[in-house]
């Protein structure tokens, strides 16, 4: 079975997570990068990200090619914004069609996903959902949050 990981991450949390659970199950990789980034800079990255979250907005995405078509098994990553999934994947998600895959979502947060995976179970109808992880403070500390994900996929056991 081909598999992908498709993620976008602003700090490096969600990129730490889907660079390693590719590298684990052998999947080819895809980063979301708006054609326009918020800045990194605190508290400007939270009030912009947080509104356009909460307001659902859809960035323009950079080109990618891709063909979901290929892939039987793909995973899905995002930071948690405002409780919810990022801008720039909801933007992915509006322009993709993804039915009848199996799906993993995967997450980085500080706090709680809250809504997350529910909001992307919704976006994702018509698909079989096989796993949701959540990871906390991944880069500070990015050993558990590793461990985490490889005792995940062992106990999935399809790869």
């Amino acid at each position: 079975m081909k598999k992908l990981v498709i993620f976008y991450s602003l700090d490096g949390n969600t990129k730490l997570i889907a660079e390693n659970l590719a590298k684990e199950i052998g999947a080819d990789i895809l980063e979301l990068k708006p054609e326009k980034e918020i800045p990194k800079i605190e508290p400007i990255k939270h009030l912009w990200g947080g509104k356009q979250a909460f307001l659902k907005e859809t960035p323009r995405l950079k080109n990618y090619n891709l063909n979901l078509e290929d892939y039987q098994i793909i995973c899905i990553g995002t930071p948690v914004w405002a409780y919810n999934f990022s801008p720039p994947l909801r933007t992915f998600l509006k322009e993709n069609i993804i039915q009848n895959k199996k799906i993993i979502l995967f997450c980085t947060c500080g706090q709680t996903k809250r809504k997350t995976f529910n909001n992307l179970r919704e976006k994702l109808k018509g698909n079989e959902i096989i796993g949701e992880l959540e990871f906390k403070n991944v880069l500070k500390n990015p050993e558990e949050n590793i461990r985490k994900l490889n005792d995940f996929l062992k106990k999935l056991s399809l790869f």
